[in-house]
């Protein structure tokens, strides 16, 4: 599976035995109200903008999925 060489169903039956979009959902949820707790409005509208544009940095950062060639 790390390699990318587990078929649909393989992939589907460990993310149902794995119960992980259940433990997606909780961790993003936890990591949202962290951030919430230290982030000004202006910061969180700064990173809603940049999700929305699918980029995942900020502004400042050289690294992007566009630009990151560290493969």
């Amino acid at each position: 599976m790390a390699f990318g060489t587990a078929d649909e169903h393989t992939i589907g039956k460990f993310i149902v035995d794995w119960d992980v979009a259940r433990r997606l959902s909780r961790a993003r949820r936890v990591i949202s109200v962290a951030l919430d707790g230290q982030l000004s409005e202006e910061d969180n509208a700064e990173i809603d903008a940049l999700c929305e544009q699918g980029r995942f940095y900020g502004t400042d950062s050289t690294i992007s999925p566009s630009t990151d060639q560290s493969s």
